[in-house]
C-alpha cells in the first residue's frame, strides 16, 4: 500500500527533473493570483455591449435582468467597439482606461474547438457534466474537462515542473491558498499551503512563552524527534515537523511587512491583503515564483440577481483596485498578474428573478504586464436568442478555451518548453501551436 504512492512520486519527480532541464524564462520574480468567483458569475451583466443594435439584442434576451444602457460605465475595445461595465465597478473601469486591466470574452471549458452543430452531434467531445457546479469548477482547475478522475490542477503541475529551479531553501510551497485547499494548486509533488488572512495556520499554543506554551512545545518537539522505524510513523512525524517549521517561517517573514495600502473589509479584501504581504515577504520566504488562490462565493444567482450581483461586483472591484495599488506600492506591478475564474457563464434568459447555469463567460486579467484597455477573445457579435453560439436559453459555446487562457498565464510565468506546456495542459495542442510565433491569446506582454 505504501509503495504505490511512493513509486508514483518517484516517477513524478523524474518527469519534473526532465521538464526543469528544458524550462527557460525563470529569471526575476513573478506571481500569479487566481481569484475564484464560486457559483458562476453572470458576466454578461458585468461586461455589456453598448453599440445600439447589440445593446438592443442584449436587452431583449435579458428582459428584466437587463441593465439600463445609460447606467453602464462606458469603455471601448481597441477596435472602437463600445461596451459598458456594470455601474458598481468604477474602480475597474478606471484600471481598464489606464491599460492595467483587460477582459477575456466568452471563455470556458472545452475539449476541442466546438461549434453548434458539433455540440448537437458529438457529445463525446464535450466536457463532462456541462452546467454542473462541481464538474465545471473542477474542469477550470484541472484543464482536463473530458474526465472527472483528474486529481491534479494545472497550477499544481506547473509548480511540480519549476519549483526546484526557482524556490530553493524554503519550507513554504510555491502554491499558497487562502482559507481552503483546492485542486488548481495540487500537483504530483506539490500541494497548496493553506493560510488565513491573519497568517499561517499554527498548532495552538506552540511556541508561546507561557508555562502551557513551553510545556506543549517541549512535548511536541520531543514526540516529533523520536527515531521512528515504521515508515508511516516516520513520514507523519516529518510532515508534522515540516508543517510547524513552515508556519514559523511564513509568519516570521510577514511580521515585518507594513503596507500603506488599505484593503476593504469584505470577503476578498483581507485575502488579497495577505497575498500582498506574502509578495512583499518573498525574499524572507525564499521564493522567486508564487501562485496564490483566493475566492469569494455566492455568485449562483438564481434569484434577486440585480441586487446581489451588483453587491458582489462592487466588492470585487474595490478589492482588486486595492490589490493593484499594493503592487504599485511594492514596486512589483509588472511582476504580478491577477486573473479571475468562475464555474461558468449563465443563461442570458431570465428565469423570472435570476439566471441559471450556462457555459461561456467573461473573465478579468489585471497587472502591469497585461496589455490592458482591450477585450480579448471573441465577444459574440449578437447575444440574441438563437445566435450561432446559443445552445439554448442563451447558454453560449465558449470561443476561447480555458487551455488558451491558462497557457498564456503559464508561458508568462516562465514555462516555455513545449513538453512542459503539454504536461501542464494536456489538451493545449487542440487549441494552440507554439511554433506559429503567436501567444495563445495575447493579453500578456
Amino acid at each position: 500500500m505504501s509503495s504505490a504512492p511512493m513509486l508514483s512520486t518517484l516517477l513524478g519527480l523524474q518527469m519534473t527533473k526532465n521538464a526543469v532541464a528544458a524550462t527557460n524564462g525563470l529569471s526575476g520574480f513573478k506571481a500569479l493570483v487566481c481569484v475564484f468567483l464560486a457559483g458562476g458569475n453572470d458576466s454578461f451583466n458585468m461586461l455589456v455591449p453598448r453599440e445600439a443594435g447589440e445593446y438592443n439584442a442584449y436587452a431583449t434576451i435579458r428582459d428584466n435582468l437587463a441593465l439600463q444602457r445609460q447606467q453602464l460605465l462606458p469603455i471601448s475595445d481597441i477596435s472602437g467597439r463600445r461596451f459598458g461595465l456594470h455601474p458598481q465597478m468604477p474602480e475597474l473601469a478606471n484600471l481598464y482606461s489606464q491599460g492595467k486591466l483587460a477582459f477575456l470574452a466568452n471563455t470556458g471549458n472545452l475539449v476541442v474547438p466546438t461549434t453548434l452543430s458539433g455540440f448537437k452531434s458529438d457529445k463525446r467531445s464535450l466536457p463532462v457534466g456541462l452546467f454542473s457546479h462541481s464538474d465545471q469548477q473542477k474542469h477550470w482547475q484541472t484543464s482536463v474537462p473530458q474526465s472527472r478522475q483528474q486529481t491534479t490542477g494545472w497550477a499544481g503541475r506547473m509548480a511540480d515542473t519549476i519549483t526546484s529551479a526557482v524556490n530553493t531553501g524554503t519550507l513554504v510551497p510555491m502554491n499558497i491558498s487562502l482559507n481552503s485547499t483546492n485542486i488548481l494548486q495540487t500537483g504530483d509533488t506539490v500541494v497548496p499551503y493553506v493560510v488565513r488572512p491573519g497568517g499561517a495556520t499554527r498548532l495552538a499554543s506552540y511556541g508561546l512563552q507561557n508555562p502551557w506554551g513551553r510545556m506543549l512545545t517541549g512535548i511536541t518537539d520531543g514526540i516529533l524527534a523520536q527515531p521512528y522505524q515504521d515508515l508511516l510513523e516516520k513520514t507523519h512525524a516529518q510532515r508534522r515537523r515540516a508543517s510547524i517549521d513552515a508556519a514559523i517561517q511564513f509568519d516570521s517573514a510577514l511580521n515585518g511587512v507594513n503596507l500603506q495600502t488599505q484593503f476593504p473589509d469584505s470577503t476578498l479584501g483581507p485575502q488579497l491583503g495577505l497575498v500582498a504581504r506574502a509578495i512583499a515577504a518573498r525574499s524572507g520566504l525564499g521564493q522567486s515564483r508564487q501562485i496564490f488562490f483566493v475566492s469569494m462565493g455566492s455568485w449562483d444567482h438564481h434569484s434577486d440577481l440585480l441586487t446581489q450581483h451588483g453587491r458582489l461586483l462592487s466588492q470585487l472591484s474595490t478589492a482588486l483596485k486595492a490589490f493593484s495599488d499594493a503592487t504599485v506600492e511594492l514596486g512589483v506591478e509588472s511582476d504580478v498578474t491577477t486573473f479571475t475564474i468562475s464555474d461558468f457563464g449563465r443563461t442570458l434568459t431570465s428565469n423570472g428573478d435570476g439566471s441559471d447555469h450556462g457555459w461561456g463567460g467573461n473573465q478579468i486579467v489585471m497587472g502591469g504586464s497585461v496589455a490592458g484597455g482591450r477585450i480579448y477573445g471573441d465577444y459574440p457579435a449578437s447575444l440574441a436568442l438563437g445566435n450561432p453560439l446559443d445552445t439554448g436559453r442563451g447558454r453560449l459555446i465558449p470561443t476561447t478555451s480555458v487551455d488558451e487562457y491558462s497557457a498564456e498565464l503559464a508561458t508568462w510565468f516562465g514555462v516555455e518548453n513545449d513538453t512542459s506546456l503539454e504536461r501542464i495542459l494536456p489538451n493545449i495542442r487542440n487549441f494552440y501551436a507554439s511554433g506559429v510565433g503567436q501567444k495563445p491569446v495575447g493579453f500578456l506582454a
